[in-house]
């Protein structure tokens, strides 16, 4: 008896300590990208090098956009060259978005299907609709998005010196006037969609695809496997590029913007969507980066896996929350699991040190000091999409609503 005894504690033990590890390497690496970031960019799209003339096509894929879609649409015609297309994918649409795209003077194509649906659907329509009069390069703008003066012509020039996709900034912001919960959702994207790119980009010369704002050489978009219906397409689209040795550039100095609704049940409806298709990324994409880490070692796959293995902060905030105490009670009991007690708080500091800098650097005129102590409540409400993603996991292309 006492030797079972003895086995099951140190079974305890080793299973704890190996928890412990696990749940400490998205916060060091979160902590790293946060260090290497440094200091804010400011956004100036300006195109490194000589200047080529370049074909550029824009893709808009809009499923029953035709309240949002005007502005983006004048933005971008403002940033056309003589050479240039701008192409809208009305994907499955009930209402006016492609009369309302023709008119002002965008090019259209309309697709139907009853099963086959999703963004990354659309964007294949899109590419097909190319081919007969190819581009050099193909950039995805959202049909809610705005992208800063010149930051077409930026990221095609990037896009085409590289040889590999490039991602712009993407920022949403809160509305003016917009409560806590928001300005807390604006905070979290902008430490996953400018402080993480920025670090390991930084580190490795690699980044994630994002969904808008991204440019591909035309030789990639027309080879690419984008009917697929993944709820990530864009992620998992970067994740196979890079492992084919053509890793996404970011190029922090062109900006596309979007803003959250404010509405919080359209909030939380859209955040569950991006939360749910990152951890389905998380779990299927991350051995394929690691695998390909140890067949070739490459810096920008090791910094891939490092950016995807942090899962949504609200949800990784709850698990470090709850272990914390666990391993600190489990010390009480034996002294053995001490070791996993003391990772559990170095994973805690250097999650809360991560979060601090980053509001430091990026955040401070979004979120005062008190409001960013809040961080549990937030993480509290986030509790319920984390629940859904085991019970009723989301999938496929669903628009966001909006009040207008």
């Amino acid at each position: 008896m006492e030797f079972l005894g003895t086995t099951a504690l140190t079974l305890a033990t080793a299973l704890s300590c190996a928890l412990a590890f696990v749940l400490a390497i998205p916060a060091w690496s979160l902590l790293l990208l946060t260090l290497a970031a440094g200091k804010r960019i400011l956004t100036s799209a300006t195109a490194d090098g000589v200047k080529t003339p370049l074909r550029v096509a824009i893709l808009v894929p809009a499923h029953n956009e035709s309240v949002n879609i005007l502005p983006t649409l004048n933005c971008l015609q403002a940033q056309l060259g003589p050479n240039d297309r701008l192409l809208v994918i009305a994907d499955n649409c009930q209402d006016d978005t492609a009369s309302v795209a023709r008119a002002c003077g965008a090019e259209v194509v309309e697709r139907q299907h009853a099963s086959l649906r999703g963004k990354g659907y659309a964007l294949a329509f899109g590419v097909d609709a190319l081919r007969d009069d190819a581009p050099d390069v193909v950039v995805v703008v959202d049909a809610d998005c705005r992208v800063s003066v010149g930051g077409i012509q930026a990221i095609a020039q990037r896009c085409e010196q590289t040889k590999c996709p490039v991602q712009m900034l993407d920022l949403m912001v809160a509305p003016p006037g917009a409560g806590l919960r928001t300005r807390m959702l604006e905070f979290a994207w902008l430490v996953k969609n400018q402080v993480r790119p920025l670090g390991s980009f930084r580190l490795g010369r690699a980044c994630h695809l994002m969904g808008t704002g991204m440019a591909l050489p035309w030789d990639l978009a027309s080879t690419a496997k984008l009917a697929t219906g993944h709820i990530a397409e864009d992620m998992k689209l970067g994740v196979d590029m890079a492992i084919a040795g053509r890793p996404t550039q970011f190029l922090a100095q062109a900006q596309i913007t979007s803003e959250f609704p404010i509405d919080a049940a359209i909030a939380r409806t859209q955040k569950t969507r991006w939360e749910h298709g990152h951890l389905q990324t998380l779990v299927q994409e991350l051995p394929r980066l690691l695998v390909a880490f140890a067949r070739r070692p490459r810096a920008a796959t090791l910094v891939l896996a490092m950016d995807l293995v942090i899962p949504p902060l609200a949800l990784y905030f709850l698990c470090v929350a709850i272990s914390l105490p666990l391993f600190a009670l489990g010390y009480f009991f034996s002294a053995e699991i001490g070791a996993a007690a003391l990772v559990s708080l170095s994973t805690a500091v250097a999650l809360a040190l991560a979060i601090t800098l980053a509001w430091l650097r990026y955040a401070r005129h979004l979120l005062s000091l008190r409001e960013l102590l809040t961080v549990p409540l937030y993480a509290a409400w986030k509790l319920p999409v984390y629940v859904a993603f085991f019970l009723n996991r989301k999938s496929g292309w669903t628009r966001t609503s909006r009040k207008v």
